[in-house]
């Protein structure tokens, strides 16, 4: 029952609303309210929480996407040095596969990325190319293993045919490697999440010690 202006009391019905109805309705009301203003402020905060959240995600990936090719690359250098006599051939190696999978040689692509001197062409590749270099890769141990290759350009045509093989899946799905921009620097981002740790974890005992 709710009162009237008269005095009187007149019956109304309840209505449930959805989580998601409440939703709407706090996002479009008038801000003048302040129930309206002080859910929209809330609605704004927690939006910029989960683009934040989402993008340290994103960053996390590539940086343990760069640790996982960095992983598989060592191994393809121990193949080598297992199978060939020596690792001496695996920057050949490498480079071919760079060949193939951008259509242009490392150097080229080093300088479209503006990649400082010294640094590797990966620490500045986005995500989708660290996993494509990494399958790759996989393939080229896989098989030199399988079958035995014991020379540099057995090796080098095998990994020069798998990712031949990975660029021509990307382009039929409208991604062309060489055309990708660059990433920021992998370092950089490891050292953005590894700070993003310390914080979270000095807040947390903060709160256990409050």
């Amino acid at each position: 029952m709710v009162e009237l202006g008269s005095g009187g009391q007149r019956e109304i019905e309840d209505i449930m609303l959805t989580r998601y109805a409440c939703y709407l309705i706090a996002q479009n009301g008038d801000p003048r309210m302040q129930e309206i203003a002080f859910a929209q402020t809330y609605f704004a905060i927690q939006t910029r929480r989960a683009e934040r959240i989402e993008q340290r995600l994103l960053e996390a990936e590539r940086v343990s996407a760069r640790k996982k090719l960095t992983d598989t690359e060592k191994e393809l250098s121990t193949v080598i040095f297992e199978q060939t006599g020596g690792n001496k051939n695996f920057a050949l190696i490498r480079s071919k596969g760079d060949q193939a999978l951008f259509g242009k040689s490392t150097k080229a692509m080093e300088t479209q990325w503006k990649v400082p001197d010294k640094r590797p062409l990966a620490d500045f590749a986005p995500t989708i190319i660290l996993k494509a270099k990494d399958f790759a890769t996989e393939i080229t141990i896989y098989n030199a293993r399988e079958n035995q290759m014991r020379s540099e350009p057995q090796i080098s045509s095998e990994h020069i045919t798998n990712n031949e093989a990975v660029r021509n899946t990307l382009i039929n799905r409208g991604i062309r490697p060489e055309a990708l921009p660059p990433a920021e620097d992998v370092k950089k981002v490891q050292r953005r999440l590894a700070s993003d740790e310390k914080k979270t974890l000095k807040n947390q005992d903060s709160l256990e010690n409050s």
